[in-house]
């Protein structure tokens, strides 16, 4: 029953499309039909032409309503949804439906009148059907859920029906037959929103989709600009201090490098916020290694547009700098290299001191390719040039990770750069690195002598507690600051 009215009502609207077999072709609504000729009726019974000859514009009405009704038919057929968890369920209706859908973006890529509001709120209707809904479970048996982060992307079984829905889409935000004003009542916020929860759906092809959608939908859609930055900031809290997990932060920081370079300048306060409060801390997660390239490049924009954001991002990074995890060490590293080749000279000299301290600890990890990758630093001519300038507050910093790489680091390739680069430092100024060296040997004395002291103190506490604790322990070469004297222990009073 249900495929026999499917069918005839498909039927019908191809029929009413087609003007009787015209040349707009079968299951195009858009498709302009010729004018109806005047009946025998309407020139009366002999034939005789009549006085006054019907009006044009009745019969322009008539067609824009007959495309209207034929095209609204089709959009709610495609708004019946389906289980697509079980193949051979409902399968001629599926494809049915599938044939449906095609011939819409047919119809609107060969459209020449715009759409009405009626099929543009139709459209908006059968998009929400169709994309908002519960993702599918991401089931694989066998496997643990570090093996399922790490193995082959999920694909949606019902991906081969969306995606015709999502072209759809497209067609509908990029047309030019679809009036933006009008359009915005139905694209709204709420639709957005909705939209935007789906770029944490696990099958990528959905997300590439999604994320051209989303910018057509910024660049068409002006006014609904301000939410989606709000929106997207949102994403980006829950991810980094609640949730911390989300598939599409990868292609939302896409959307938004591509919108962070159409930002006017100078920046205002509400963009600068953006970077300060939403991108910064997305180099906090795990799994920033997972979005890092589109991070940096967002970044990157920011200091373009304005260079004295530079000691910003700085300080951002060395806020969540990884103390552990030497692989996300690197990428800082990294990140780090460039964010400083767009740096000028006034935001660097602002951040160096703590910038080489950080620089300095990295040069004496003992994971061989974190202090390499730290060491490569001097090998960039806009960093080289800024620290021979401020060679005088630099050095002092971090000479004596590089006479302990040079002593004592178990790599042959840290030990070879590194001296590479202290012979850079001292053909830059050979005097300054001697008085490195020496003060370096100074501090090294008083380590010793500290170290020998502390070494004593325990063996005569060893040698107290051997006795039995009946000597007190006299250190006479120790030169600690005596104990505070204890106040008088009082019993507390049970009442």
């Amino acid at each position: 029953m249900w495929k026999q009215f499917i069918g005839k009502l498909s039927w019908k609207a191809m029929k009413s499309s087609s003007g009787g077999g015209g040349g707009g072709g079968a299951g195009s609504p858009l498709a302009k039909t010729p004018p109806a000729l005047p009946s025998s009726r309407e020139n009366g019974a002999t034939g005789k032409p009549s006085a006054s000859p019907p009006s044009p514009l009745a019969g322009a009405g008539a067609e824009v309503r007959s495309r209207e009704e034929a095209f609204i038919q089709k959009v709610n057929i495609c708004c019946a949804v389906y289980d697509f968890s079980d193949r051979g369920k409902d399968s001629p209706e599926k494809e049915r439906k599938r044939q449906m859908l095609m011939s819409l973006v047919d119809c609107i890529g060969a459209a020449e009148e715009p759409l009405t509001e009626t099929m543009i709120a139709a459209c908006v209707r059968m998009f929400a059907a169709n994309l908002f809904r519960v993702f599918p479970p991401k089931v694989r048996l066998g496997t643990t859920a570090s093996e399922t982060e790490e193995d082959e992307p999920f694909f949606d079984p019902s991906w081969y029906h969306l995606q015709v829905v999502y072209e759809f889409l497209l067609r509908f935000v990029t047309s030019s037959l679809v009036d933006a004003k009008v359009a915005r009542k139905y694209v709204d916020s709420s639709f957005v929103s909705k939209l935007l929860d789906l770029f944490d759906s696990d099958d990528p092809r959905e997300r590439d989709c999604l994320k051209t959608i989303l910018h057509r939908i910024y660049g068409k859609f002006m006014g609904n600009r301000p939410f989606i930055r709000k929106a997207v900031s949102n994403i980006f809290y829950r991810f980094v201090f609640e949730t911390d997990h989300h598939n599409g932060i990868a292609e939302l920081l896409e959307v938004f490098g591509s919108v962070i370079s159409g930002f006017a300048k100078p920046l205002k306060e509400e963009h600068k916020l953006f970077l300060w409060k939403a991108l910064i801390p997305l180099h906090k997660p795990k799994s920033v290694g997972v979005y890092l390239p589109q991070l940096t490049y967002c970044i990157t924009q920011f200091i373009e547009k304005e260079p004295k954001l530079a000691g910003t991002v700085i300080r951002g990074l060395l806020k969540y700098w990884p103390v552990t995890n030497s692989q996300k060490e690197m990428m800082f590293l990294g990140e780090l290299e460039e964010v400083l080749e767009l740096t000028d000279m006034a935001e660097f000299q602002k951040c160096m001191v703590p910038l080489f301290r950080r620089i300095a600890s990295c040069l004496n990890s003992s994971h061989f390719q974190v202090a390499e990758r730290a060491l490569f630093l001097w090998n960039n001519e806009h960093l080289f040039d800024m620290i021979s300038q401020n060679r005088q507050v630099i050095l002092p910093i971090i000479y004596p990770a590089l006479e302990r790489n040079t002593r004592c680091h178990w790599n042959q390739s840290v030990l070879n750069v590194t001296m590479n680069v202290r012979k850079m430092f001292h053909d830059m100024d050979e005097r300054l690195l001697l008085t490195c060296q020496n003060n370096f040997e100074e501090e090294e004395e008083k380590r010793a002598a500290t170290e020998e002291r502390r070494r004593l103190m325990w063996e005569q506490l060893e040698r107290s507690a051997a006795r039995g604790y009946h000597q007190p322990v006299i250190a006479t070469d120790v030169s600690f600051p005596p104990p505070p004297s204890s106040a008088r222990l009082v019993a507390p009073t049970v009442t």
